[in-house]
């Protein structure tokens, strides 16, 4: 059986190898490449359109209970880099 998890962003259901996990650390949310990083997790579509969907709802702070709005500009770069890659 497939490992199914739900993206914070669309909220659509997909396999667990097509989804960019991610976690809180010191405030930052950062990607987690390998899946292996502690602590809690969550699971985001790699795309530009799920990060935005993720920050309007608030996402990232109820998904990863956290007490403040966390800095998400890793995230975004890592997003950025994959659509747009250096030559």
């Amino acid at each position: 059986m497939i490992p199914v998890r739900t993206c914070i962003g669309t909220r659509t259901r997909a396999p667990r190898s097509s989804l960019l996990r991610i976690v809180a650390h010191e405030g930052r949310v950062v990607v987690d490449s390998t899946a292996t990083e502690p602590g809690r997790g969550a699971w985001l579509q790699p795309s530009m359109q799920a990060y935005e969907s993720a920050v309007r709802r608030k996402a990232f702070r109820r998904a990863l209970r956290l007490d403040s709005e966390p800095d998400t500009s890793q995230v975004l770069e890592y997003l950025q880099r994959l659509e747009h890659p250096l030559p």
